[in-house]
């Protein structure tokens, strides 16, 4: 199965291109899935029909969901779901406050993985596309493997082993003053289950030839900038990026003087796309005169992205543009720059920015947190990387 995630910030017309991709797709013959896992769903009104959480017919070859974490919840985690909404209750909130309450900060983003790991084991499609979250939580949901596995290791498995030993010594105690029962083996067993099956999925997401993330943004400097970040963070937990889309860009036909600043302010940050993602390929897309609702706009959407036979499940770039290593716990920022010689490279560092200059061009780097408190310390080039080391600066 080949997967494919759409993130970008919120409003760049993400949805759109991952309905127009799949549309695309099913056109070649793969039997495609537009999943969307953002709880603000607007999948549904792209394609101008109604969807739900399981999967829904809106093409030959094309399905469309809208993850339903409520159902998602009941159907994986029924057991923890009806232990938390027991706790909520003995605490005084009614029924149906409860169950809502039931759906703890972050399960979104975990059952979005989960929903991947069920369709891409199950292997029923070809081709499954992610219309993600707005990326900070997009990246929340890419980074939950490696996080989520630290804790389940070093934490809840003892805790785990813990609570099972001391349940039938506290359980005669504690359920007369807190009102309810302490977690049974079924409602503890749960997490650790999930956490195996996102430790598994990791290996898809991190496969570059399986799963690739395509940016969506704006020229806008706000968009750029939280892209460039996105590019850091998905390098630092080894997820692919192979193509920036470009999108919303007003026509050289739009003569109106009205528009006239927007245009310049488009073309430099354009400029600025092209130079800070590079050597990733870049499509630009117009801003178009309607509305991107309904299959047949997505199907003008789907022509201008891909013309007419390009298949949009081709991996765009295979090379790593950028890697974050750690070893020994020292970090260094691998960034591929084929054909430059060291001497034509500059750097400096400003706040959570590294920039880079290469003659006349120039490249900032938002750094991912482990980064921006660190001083680079030494670069050279080997293998077309430029390798910059960081530092503590205390130790400098």
């Amino acid at each position: 199965m080949r997967v494919i995630l759409m993130t970008g910030k919120g409003g760049v017309g993400k949805t759109s291109v991952a309905a127009a991709t799949g549309l695309r797709c099913a056109e070649l013959g793969y039997k495609t899935l537009v999943l969307s896992t953002d709880p603000a769903h607007s999948l549904a009104d792209s394609f101008d029909m109604e969807l739900g959480h399981d999967p829904r017919s809106v093409r030959p070859n094309l399905w469309g969901a809208e993850l339903d974490a409520l159902m998602e919840l009941e159907g994986n985690w029924g057991a923890v779901k009806r232990y938390i909404t027991q706790v909520l209750q003995a605490r005084g909130l009614e029924g149906v406050q409860a169950e809502e309450l039931a759906i703890l900060p972050g399960m979104d983003e975990i059952f979005g993985l989960v929903r991947m790991k069920r369709h891409y084991d199950e292997g029923e499609y070809d081709v499954l596309i992610i219309d993600s979250a707005p990326t900070g939580t997009a990246l929340r949901l890419l980074s939950l493997p490696e996080v989520g596995g630290w804790y389940m290791r070093k934490f809840y498995k003892p805790f785990q082993g813990m609570s099972m030993a001391l349940r039938p010594i506290v359980e005669p105690l504690f359920r007369p003053i807190a009102g309810f029962s302490l977690p049974d083996k079924e409602v503890m067993d749960a997490p650790y289950e999930f956490y195996e099956q996102i430790e598994a999925l990791e290996k898809v997401l991190t496969d570059p030839t399986k799963t690739s993330v395509r940016l969506v943004m704006n020229p806008e400097k706000m968009v750029i900038k939280e892209s460039l970040r996105a590019h850091a963070y998905l390098s630092l937990y080894n997820v692919a990026t192979d193509l920036v889309i470009a999108n919303r860009i007003i026509p050289d036909s739009v003569q109106d003087p009205f528009f006239q600043r927007w245009k310049e302010n488009q073309q430099q940050y354009k400029q600025e796309i092209h130079d800070n993602f590079r050597p990733l390929p870049i499509k630009e897309v117009p801003l178009y005169s309607e509305e991107m609702c309904g299959l047949a706009a997505l199907d003008r959407l789907k022509d201008t992205l891909f013309g007419a036979t390009e298949d949009p499940t081709q991996v765009y770039y295979r090379e790593t543009t950028l890697r974050v290593v750690q070893q020994d716990n020292q970090y260094s920022l691998e960034m591929y720059l084929p054909g430059i010689e060291k001497s034509k490279i500059e750097l400096s560092k400003t706040g959570d920015e590294l920039n880079v200059r290469i003659g006349n061009h120039r490249r900032n780097l938002v750094l991912p947190q482990a980064l921006a408190a660190l001083q680079p310390s030494g670069a050279k080039m080997e293998e077309d990387y430029l390798k910059i080391r960081f530092a503590d600066p205390a130790r400098l």
